[in-house]
């Protein structure tokens, strides 16, 4: 997986190209250490436009990073997903836990 990291007014748009699943864990976690020790950060905003497949321990990831960003008064959105991307955030009820965009 490819993540790429911009931040502008406040939110830190996180992109995410390729397959999330446990391979891309230190990946993952690089791309959202930054942003979270930012104090001008009050949102991280994952993009799963360019994802093409996850797995359960893709779903482990985003709830420890919701996790830490609660710890820090920070916010995690997730945007642009379609799918199967969907269909398992959908399934695993994601939409009650995260904004959705």
């Amino acid at each position: 997986m490819q993540t790429q990291v911009r931040t502008n007014a406040g939110i830190a748009k996180i992109v995410l190209q390729g397959r999330f699943d446990f391979g891309s864990h230190r990946d993952f976690k690089t791309s959202y250490e930054a942003p979270l020790g930012a104090s001008d950060v009050r949102e991280l905003e994952i993009d799963m436009g360019g994802v093409e497949y996850l797995d359960s321990s893709a779903l482990g990831m985003l709830l420890i990073l919701k996790e830490r960003a609660g710890a820090t008064n920070k916010r995690v959105a997730i945007t642009n997903c379609r799918g199967a991307v969907k269909q398992v955030l959908d399934i695993a009820n994601f939409s009650k836990l995260f904004p959705m965009r």
